[in-house]
């Protein structure tokens, strides 16, 4: 698994959301103008995460985004399935994904291999939450140097 983009973006605007009152609506363009993300974009993964109850959105004069819940309780897990999908490197391994292969039954690499990395990646990113993320905003962290960083594919 690698991070996207997007994974990068929605990073910087909980870490920025979970910074404000919990109470407060977040306009987008004044995440934008915060993090560095393009509004267009910044609103497609808002929506996103929206659709997952990661936050919350409020039309009108107003409103904006705020997160769903604490920052404490939002999981990095949560929030990479909600703006990339499944964790697990194969849908053969996938806990809600799953699709079901005829070499099931045989394949060690399915057994012990690539279960292992899901598992080791659902570990590590339940164990991370949008607080962590606060915490880097709160210092100033400006994630859009990880962008630089990306692995690309046949890297």
């Amino acid at each position: 698994m690698r991070l996207s983009a997007t994974d990068v973006y929605a990073f910087q605007a909980l870490g920025y959301l979970g910074s404000q009152e919990q109470t407060r609506w977040v306009s987008s363009e004044e995440i934008s103008e915060s993090t560095g993300v393009h509004r267009p974009y910044l609103v497609r993964i808002l929506a996103a995460l929206s659709a997952k109850g990661i936050v919350k959105s409020k039309k009108g004069i107003g409103g904006g985004y705020a997160l769903a819940r604490k920052p404490a309780l939002i999981s990095l897990c949560e929030v990479v399935r909600g703006v990339d999908g499944p964790v697990a490197p194969l849908s053969c391994i996938s806990l809600n994904w799953h699709e079901p292969c005829v070499e099931e039954g045989r394949c060690h690499a399915r057994a012990s291999v690539y279960t292992r990395m899901r598992d080791a990646m659902l570990e590590v990113l339940g164990e991370f939450s949008v607080a962590d993320l606060v915490k880097d905003q709160q210092q100033g962290v400006d994630y859009q140097h990880c962008l630089h960083h990306l692995l690309k594919p046949n890297a």
